[in-house]
């Protein structure tokens, strides 16, 4: 199978990065304790299945998560899989093991686990520090695959060794990652493919015409915009396009340590400044979201309705009302016509984070401020942001499931490694951990919709919008699902197979 790829990643180990650049490929490589159902394209605690798991049980207090373990799987490098490898990679990822993550971007998804008990090789238990239901969303995400204890983190980034349906051969930087058949693989008959190929092709219009060509199974997913999947289908109409939304919000990150964005009233401008509907039309052809930090419905069940969205300063009502307000602020704070304020705004360089920062500058002149775009390297894009090494910036923040303690512990608690803004209130952290710990739907989905509106008042990450973008396959790929909220969980193509003409590919 050929897979387009967008750009060129930092390394090869999903719990050090933050990007499906690396999930979508190396996800094939890895097995989880449980996982989404790949063919449900909405996810829901209700979709997990197990899978190096074959069981698991609640004790009555909601704070034990007992694993029965599969028995008779073997690491790509043929050693056996035990319960001490899923003790050894939550300890990673918790920050206790003496073999450190580089990064640790989920450190925050995991501060209520109090620690790992092995009972045997094929029993494990997580114990809680309090009740937090859907704990089991943070295992499912493609985020969370099993690491071998035997290989340290360095030699993940490099060379990840796994139990999943494909072996990593190799990556080259700027040119492409290869994966091939675990002819071992645990699942008998499966994966169906001999291998897959990422091809690394920066430019969505060379990607796009190699598609059309069919040189090309598929499109990097969630990658191409609408305008240019309607390209696509007059070109070559018998492809199979799905407009989705991927769970990703487009967001403007505000360093809060770095003066003058100290201040929160100059947060409160920008996000008085942002014309949403603006972005909407020119990027997505009207096509895209307004919401908060939780994706909205339809397929989401957890993101505000219409009419609490609009009560929200800068989301509702006359966008040149707002940004009089947003110059009457800047003005207060020695700001005007004759005295703008200079910055820099970083945004990753690939389209998705360049097109939206290119609009953003436009806005930001309207109310005094002089924007000049700062491009980084996918490769070094993380790192810039954990360390804060930015003033303002352009992000996208994907979401590794639709489920609020997924969104809020990993972007917005106080200390998390990816608040890469540095947001911090001690209130919201505790209806954070009180909407975690409540059992009734109804009664979370209303603090939900409290905290989402509080976080955007207070413009702790301003929310653009939510894009809806474009996959399209062959048609002669079969059984791929494409999810529609969660980008980063779909793609352990184990049962996906290619049913190409006698003549092979065009």
């Amino acid at each position: 199978m050929r897979i387009l790829h967008r750009d060129s990643p930092g390394d090869m180990s999903i719990h050090e990065e933050t990007s499906n650049s690396v999930v979508t490929p190396m996800m094939g490589v890895f097995n989880n304790l449980v996982l989404y159902d790949q063919h449900i394209a909405r996810t829901s605690l209700d979709t997990i299945r197990p899978e190096l798991a074959t069981e698991w049980i609640w004790s009555a207090d909601g704070t034990q998560l007992t694993f029965k373990l599969r028995d008779g799987v073997r690491w790509h490098d043929g050693k056996p899989f035990t319960a001490a490898d899923v003790k050894c990679t939550w300890d990673r990822v918790a920050g206790v093991s003496a073999d450190k993550l580089r990064i640790n971007p989920r450190e925050g998804w995991f501060q209520n686990l109090a620690g790992i008990d092995v009972q045997g090789d094929h029993e494990v238990v997580f114990r809680l520090k309090r009740r937090q239901p859907s704990f089991l969303a943070f295992l499912a995400a493609g985020y969370s695959p099993v690491y071998p204890c035997h290989v340290t983190a360095a030699q993940m980034r490099v060379h990840p060794v796994g139990t999943g349906p494909y072996r990593f051969v190799e990556f080259r930087r700027n040119e492409s990652i290869r994966l091939e058949r675990n002819r071992d693989y645990w699942k008998p008959g499966l994966p169906y493919l001999d291998g897959i190929e990422y091809t690394i092709v920066p430019n969505r219009s060379t990607a796009a015409l190699s598609f059309e060509a069919g040189k090309f199974d598929m499109t990097f997913p969630y990658e191409m915009p609408i305008p240019m999947v309607k390209d696509i289908k007059a070109q070559a109409p018998l492809a199979r396009c799905e407009i989705a939304p991927n769970n990703l919000s487009v967001n403007l990150l505000v360093n809060r340590a770095n003066p003058p964005f100290d201040n929160p009233e100059l947060s409160h401008a920008l996000a008085l400044a942002l014309d949403r509907k603006s972005f909407i039309d020119i990027l997505s052809e009207g096509q895209s979201d307004q919401g908060g930090a939780m994706l909205p419905p339809p397929e989401g069940v957890w993101g505000m309705p219409p009419e609490m969205l609009r009560t929200i300063p800068g989301y509702g009502g006359d966008t040149e009302h707002n940004r009089e307000e947003a110059r009457r602020i800047m003005e207060r704070l020695g700001y005007g016509p004759e005295k703008h304020l200079a910055v820099k705004i970083a945004a990753r360089n690939v389209p998705q984070h360049r097109d939206p920062a290119v609009i953003l500058i436009d806005q930001l002149r309207r109310i005094y401020i002089d924007g000049e775009l700062d491009l980084i390297e996918t490769a070094i894009w993380p790192v810039r942001l954990t360390k804060r090494d930015y003033t303002l910036a352009l992000n996208l923040t994907g979401s590794g499931g639709d489920d609020p303690d997924i969104q809020f512990y990993e972007n917005y608690v106080c200390g998390a490694s990816r608040n890469f803004s540095g947001y911090c209130n001690p209130e919201m952290d505790k209806l954070i951990d009180r909407q975690s710990m409540e059992t009734d739907f109804a009664k979370r989905r209303e603090l939900v919709g409290d905290i989402d509106r509080r976080l955007q008042v207070d413009a702790a990450r301003p929310i653009i919008y939510l894009p809806r973008s474009g996959t399209c396959m062959q048609p002669w790929l079969k059984n791929m699902t494409i999810m529609t909220n969660g980008m980063y969980n779909g793609w352990r193509m184990e049962d996906v197979w290619l049913d190409l003409p006698a003549e092979g590919r065009p």
